[in-house]
């Protein structure tokens, strides 16, 4: 007798198709009509299937065909590979329409959340079979995730390096980033305000590698002042909104970005 595994390259996808059939059916003659072969052909091919295994796959009783312990494995495993092939076939079938697939997308943390749902959304009305991926991290993790191929786009600000090799920028829109407080805040009943004002309070400000903190910073150089004091460093969206009110600290806010 010959070891199972030892035959087991010599198992094809044609061979998987009609062991499934023969457990079915319980039969060699329906089975051969499933698969379009003749009974004496099915007959052979599972006995050459039997001899390359070294294993007894079926046995005949009064009124069907039952698979062996041996056999019961391998049909298992054969309805398992038949349904991951027809899964492959689906989404080639789908890849070849543009109606299915994966899109991977990196975002910015914190950022452009509502933009990116509506994306999503439209795509899910256009293209309901594409799943999506969402990748948050800053553009330090994004950028060279994209250029390795990881990701297939990436939805945030735009970096001070408009033109980077091997990746195409298009912009969206344009927005405007407005200084937030709460009512409470002292600098609120001030009047009208000056830079230098932000300049002596509490910050909560993005990540330094962040192109949202590089640009509130060039602001403050561009008038020749310091940048503000940093006191919470965060790019959580829901930490920064309820730390703004429950405190003092000041920040930096997409204006009509979401977040309340």
């Amino acid at each position: 007798m010959a070891r199972p595994s030892t035959g087991l390259h010599r198992v094809s996808v044609r061979h998987l198709r009609l062991v499934a059939a023969i457990a079915e059916s319980g039969s060699m003659i329906r089975a051969a009509e499933q698969v379009g072969r003749t009974q004496p052909a099915v007959t052979r091919a599972v006995r050459d299937l039997e001899r390359d295994l070294g294993v007894t796959l079926f046995v005949r009783g009064n009124r069907r065909v039952s698979p062996t312990p041996y056999g019961e494995v391998l049909v298992r495993h054969a309805r398992r590979v038949l349904a991951q092939l027809a899964n492959a076939g689906e989404e080639i079938e789908d890849l070849v329409r543009g109606s299915g697939g994966q899109v991977v997308v990196g975002t910015l943390l914190a950022a452009f959340s509502w933009l990116l749902t509506m994306a999503i959304v439209q795509l899910r009305r256009d293209r309901p079979r594409v799943s999506v991926d969402v990748v948050e991290a800053t553009h330090g993790r994004l950028l060279p995730m994209l250029l390795h191929g990881d990701l297939d786009m990436v939805v945030g600000r735009l970096g001070e390096f408009r033109h980077r090799a091997g990746i195409r920028q298009e912009p969206v829109y344009s927005e405007e980033i407005v200084t937030v407080a709460r009512p409470e805040h002292p600098l609120v009943h001030r009047g009208e305000l000056e830079l230098a004002d932000l300049q002596e309070t509490d910050w909560i400000l993005p990540l330094p590698e962040t192109t949202l903190r590089r640009q509130i910073e060039k602001v403050f150089f561009d008038a020749d002042l310091d940048p503000p004091r940093c006191m919470v460093q965060s790019v959580s969206l829901l930490t920064n909104r309820n730390l703004l009110y429950a405190s003092d600290l000041v920040g930096a806010w997409p204006k009509g970005g979401g977040g309340g």
